[in-house]
């Protein structure tokens, strides 16, 4: 009886003991598990934290924001001031800005020099050198269609013509009088 018993005891306690270990095993792992999920609401509330405060310096940087409504009609200038009040506050203007400035700076710079070579002639100023009379021409020639950008490459093929004429005497002389004519 008592070896029949001894029998009974090891074959219980060799069921036993896996059961045992497995069940600290569990409980090693629901404490993994609540030390992972610990860890994953402090990053949450770290990270929830951060949030709060950009949103917090994004409210007081709006609160000091001024917004204005620039009504006019079609080129009264409405653009021109907010460009101006760009420059004059400081804001850097991003790339695409920069490009689109561009084309309209090189416009403006060729269209200038025409309108000065013109005055010039209706002002009846003689060119300091002669070879510009053919710069001048050149550049009257010039024609933007449709409103077209100028490009770089293009505008580069009046940038010689446009040194020359600025620096002759006539033009500087046109350009001096220009409040006898419309610019």
């Amino acid at each position: 009886k008592l070896d029949r018993m001894a029998g009974v005891v090891r074959t219980l306690s060799r069921c036993l003991l896996p059961a045992e270990a497995a069940h600290d095993d569990r409980g090693n792992g629901k404490e993994r598990d609540r030390e992972r999920v610990k860890n994953q609401e402090r990053a949450a509330k770290r990270r929830s934290n951060e949030i709060d405060c950009m949103l917090n310096r994004e409210r007081r940087s709006i609160r000091r924001l001024v917004k204005i409504l620039l009504l006019g009609a079609g080129e009264s200038g409405k653009s021109t001031f907010l460009k101006q009040m760009r420059i004059i506050h400081g804001k850097e203007f991003d790339q695409k800005a920069l490009l689109d400035f561009r084309d309209t700076i090189f416009e403006n710079v060729i269209k200038g020099m025409r309108v000065l070579v013109d005055a010039r002639d209706k002002l009846g100023v003689h060119w300091q050198n002669s070879e510009n009379e053919k710069h001048g021409m050149f550049v009257m020639s010039f024609e933007n269609k449709a409103g077209m950008p100028v490009e770089p490459c293009t505008f580069q093929l009046y940038v010689p013509a446009l040194q020359a004429l600025w620096n002759d005497s006539g033009i500087q002389e046109a350009y001096g009088r220009r409040s006898e004519f419309q610019l």
